[in-house]
């Protein structure tokens, strides 16, 4: 039995895209130093000293460039034009090429650092943007910071790529993505987000390196990320893959279910998307195993201590709404369908912010919400909760369905 029919989670889902776009065009924009605001708090107040980050800032370029794509709406191209006019004058390094981690709030270089998950980001969001409106700058800049990951943190040895440098482009030693976590050269988190960007980007420029590059990651994916007994992913690595730390982050899981097929798709090898179709369902399948009786899912796990992180994020829920909803797309199995509606029900009764607008970064496992962390931020952005919005409704119209026929 179906929770929720197909036409009815569509209407509620392009609902709350309109809402989730409307709140970032009011409250982001740096009205006074132009681009976007680099911090707004759990509780709605504003912090104008905070640095502005590239992974924000390249997010919020994705965000309104893919709605303004997939709605035709005006107003959200204007943000487009905003962020692509802001992070191609900040963000991009002229002198050594690559992306800042992040400006100050004047827009000026405050860490020079190449962090490659930013790189990834930033070809992700030129690429849409490009997609959008045909700028040839924009795709220019995108196979140039292709270029300067395959050229500093490509590992020709052991495959994949390291995780961070230094503005001239010398690997560094404090390789961190964030100071949650460990200083490993490799990790999934990163692999998955080159591996979006490379995506993207070949839908514009279908080049034959790139191409490579992809199946690659696919294959570096399928044989050192994803653990074949458990179909979860690892985490972190050593230089030759060797995983260091036994983890399972049920939002990546997900998350990686679909990207990864959305990959080999856009590859168009059958070998490949049928490959990945059935890691999708097995991923789904190992991660619905995980499901709370709310509809949520836990942040982490830790396989050698046996202690669940309890808390939930948004963005782990956002992507279950995709993540499941594609493998019911691929299997059939109303099941999946309805964890994907579950997941969306849990959005609606604990993290959206009815007063203050968008959602809440989460909740811990007695609901209370996590206030003392961003509504805006470094980390806290438009990308996940819109891309889950834009995939649900895309999704459903492609494959309407009378359930039980």
């Amino acid at each position: 039995m179906t929770l929720l029919p197909p036409h009815q989670y569509r209407q509620e889902i392009e609902a709350e895209l309109t809402a989730i776009l409307a709140f970032w065009m009011t409250h982001s924009p740096d009205q006074e130093r132009g681009g976007f605001i680099g911090r707004l708090t759990g509780n709605g107040h504003l912090d104008p000293e905070a640095p502005k980050g590239a992974v924000l800032n390249a997010r919020i370029l994705w965000t309104f460039s893919a709605a303004a794509r997939q709605t035709n709406n005006p107003a959200y191209r204007a943000v487009a034009d905003r962020a692509y006019a802001y992070f191609s004058r900040h963000f991009i390094d002229l002198e050594f090429g690559g992306v800042y981690w992040s400006v100050d709030p004047a827009g000026k270089p405050l860490s020079p650092r190449k962090q490659i998950y930013a790189l990834g980001f930033a070809i992700y969001g030129l690429s849409e943007y490009h997609q959008l409106t045909g700028e040839p700058a924009a795709l220019d800049l995108a196979k140039s910071l292709y270029q300067w990951i395959e050229t500093h943190s490509y590992d020709p040895a052991q495959g994949g790529y390291f995780e961070a440098f230094s503005q001239e482009g010398a690997l560094l030693s404090d390789l961190r993505l964030s100071a949650k976590d460990r200083n490993d050269p490799k990790t999934m988190n990163t692999h998955l987000h080159i591996l979006e960007g490379y995506t993207n980007l070949y839908r514009i420029w279908p080049d034959a390196g790139l191409a490579n590059q992809i199946r690659a990651l696919l294959g570096t994916f399928q044989t050192h990320l994803i653990d074949s007994e458990t179909s979860h992913l690892r985490l972190f690595f050593t230089a030759d893959w060797h995983s260091t730390a036994a983890l399972v982050s049920y939002g990546h899981d997900i998350e990686a279910a679909w990207l990864l097929l959305e990959a080999a798709e856009v590859l168009h090898d059958g070998k490949l998307m049928a490959t990945f179709s059935q890691l999708a369902v097995a991923m789904a399948r190992a991660t619905a195993a995980a499901l709370q009786a709310d509809g949520s899912l836990y942040h982490e796990y830790n396989i050698d201590t046996n202690h669940y992180d309890t808390h939930r994020e948004w963005w782990v829920s956002a992507e279950a709404m995709v993540g499941f909803l594609n493998a019911w797309q691929l299997s059939g199995n109303e099941t999946f369908y309805n964890q994907s509606v579950q997941s969306w029900q849990f959005i609606q009764r604990h993290l959206l912010d009815r007063e203050g607008g968008e959602w809440r970064w989460g909740v811990f496992d007695t609901y209370q919400p996590m206030t003392a962390d961003d509504k805006i931020g470094f980390w806290k952005c438009p990308y996940h909760n819109v891309r889950a919005c834009l995939e649900v409704i895309s999704r459903l119209e492609k494959r309407q369905v009378s359930f039980g026929t």
